[in-house]
Order: C-alpha cells, then sequence, then structure tokens
C-alpha cells in the first residue's frame, strides 16, 4: 500500500511561508528527487497557485540547474488541486478533485505505485487530523521568521512522532522524518 508523504519547509520558529526559507542548490536537488519518487502531489489552492512559478523556469531556464531540474520534476508528477473556488486549471499535469479529501486518499492509497506527497499546509493540518499521514517530512531552515503562519496551528489533540531519520544540508537546514506512533 502506498504511504502518504506530508514533506513540508518551515523555520526554527515554526513559519511556513515559502518565502521565509533558505532554499539552496542542495535542497532544490533533494525535493527534485522525492517528487520523482512519488506518484502524485496534493494540493491546496493557495500552495498550488504559488508552486505554479516554476512553470516559468520550463519557458526560461535559470542559470541554476537544480532550480530547473526542480521545475520538470514539479511540472512532471501529477498534481491534485482541492478549492472550493478553483473550477478548472491550466497546468496539464493538475487537475481540480472531484472528490473530498478523505475518499481521495482513501482510493490513492489502494492503487499500486509510488507514494502520495503532501505539499501544502491546509492539507497536511486536514491529514492530520484524519490520522491519514504515515510520514512526515519536515525540512527546518536555520531562520527566525518572527510571524505568519505555522504549521500545526488548529491542531486540537497530542500527537506523538518516532523519529526515523534525518538529513542534514551543508546550507544548515536540516531534515526530520516523523511517523506517528
Amino acid at each position: 500500500m502506498k504511504k502518504v508523504i506530508a514533506a513540508f519547509n518551515m523555520t526554527l520558529d515554526g513559519n511556513c511561508d515559502h518565502t521565509a526559507g533558505l532554499p539552496d542548490e542542495e535542497i532544490h536537488q533533494h525535493y527534485t528527487e522525492l517528487l520523482n519518487q512519488g506518484s502524485v502531489i496534493l494540493y491546496g489552492r493557495t500552495t498550488y497557485n504559488l508552486m505554479e512559478f516554476w512553470r516559468t523556469f520550463l519557458e526560461r531556464p535559470s542559470a541554476e540547474r537544480s532550480m530547473n531540474d526542480f521545475a520538470i520534476a514539479i511540472d512532471k508528477i501529477p498534481k491534485i488541486v482541492f478549492s472550493h473556488t478553483l473550477k478548472s486549471v491550466d497546468w496539464k499535469s493538475a487537475t481540480v478533485a472531484d472528490h473530498d479529501l478523505k475518499e481521495t486518499i482513501l482510493e490513492l492509497k489502494q492503487q499500486s505505485g509510488k507514494d502520495i506527497l503532501i505539499g501544502s499546509r491546509s492539507l497536511i493540518i486536514q491529514l492530520m487530523k484524519l490520522e491519514l499521514i504515515d510520514q512526515y517530512q519536515i525540512c527546518i531552515h536555520p531562520v527566525v521568521a518572527g510571524n505568519g503562519l505555522r504549521l500545526f496551528d488548529n491542531i486540537s489533540r497530542k500527537t506523538i512522532f518516532k523519529l526515523v531519520d534525518t538529513k542534514i544540508f551543508k546550507g544548515g537546514a536540516v531534515i526530520l522524518y516523523y511517523e506517528p506512533k
């Protein structure tokens, strides 16, 4: 059965604003590999709209190869977007969900193939409450943002995790791999 993997970036103080982190070549390479290992990535509308930025690198490549490779990987992986306002999307590899989140996840888990990636804060919170995430890959950047959205806002019950792996990047970021106990 496929695993549901929540992969997300945040600062030392828990801010998950995409502009607060310090992505570098090594981090882009890591996420390119992760995307290549997934069968699908699920986004909420806001994160999906932010990720559309990477489409520009397909038309006008960067001088930094790792960013171009990430753009190719994010373009290639199928995306399912959960939104109450979007009725269609124009990214060829993306579709708007036609079922609710829980039903979609349970259906995807039964299919053979690679793991399911979750790349949106709102979906991570919803799936955490439904106890449908098998692994959390939290990349913590060595920055204190001071304010902003927290990844685990609105969680009302205590959840205990088991640390199963770590990955340290030369730039100071670290990924903590957790599984719920």
